[in-house]
């Protein structure tokens, strides 16, 4: 498993009346925690797509714990469980300051050539980075509970 933490604070357009965090703006916390996440590990989007690789979202998952506030500093912690195949799938939970969980998702994405919108696999080089970090013996028990 590999996690990290990125830190963002909630912007007053960003909140809705009750100066609650708007419930759609959950998923770009996602993805500025997970282009953060990419860029720590050592392999950027940009790398990824200068390779021809693109990520699109497939699936989107937000389980709303309690609400985010104007100013608030969060904590989005991302977590990649398992070495990826076709698609890879990130988790994440965010924290407020005070360290309450606030909410928790993932997103699903697939891994797709951009020169013919085909999926493919995940790129070797960053296979290698995240089998670094997880063991793939691991992946191996898992997919068997």
């Amino acid at each position: 498993m590999f996690s990290s933490e990125t830190f963002i604070r909630v912007r007053y357009a960003e909140t809705d009346q009750m100066g609650y965090v708007y419930y759609g703006n959950y998923p770009t916390y996602y993805e500025v925690a997970r282009v953060e996440t990419m860029r720590k590990l050592g392999y950027s989007y940009q790398t990824m797509e200068e390779e021809g690789i693109m990520m699109p979202v497939i699936h989107v998952e937000s389980i709303y714990k309690r609400a985010a506030h104007y100013d608030e500093l969060l904590m989005v912690r991302t977590i990649i469980k398992e070495i990826p195949a076709a698609r890879m799938t990130f988790y994440y939970e965010i924290y407020n300051d005070k360290k309450v969980l606030l909410h928790t998702g993932s997103t699903t994405l697939a891994f797709m050539r951009s020169d013919n919108r085909r999926p493919c696999r995940c790129p070797e080089n960053f296979r290698r980075i995240l089998e670094s970090y997880i063991n793939p013996a691991e992946n191996v028990l898992n997919a068997q509970k």
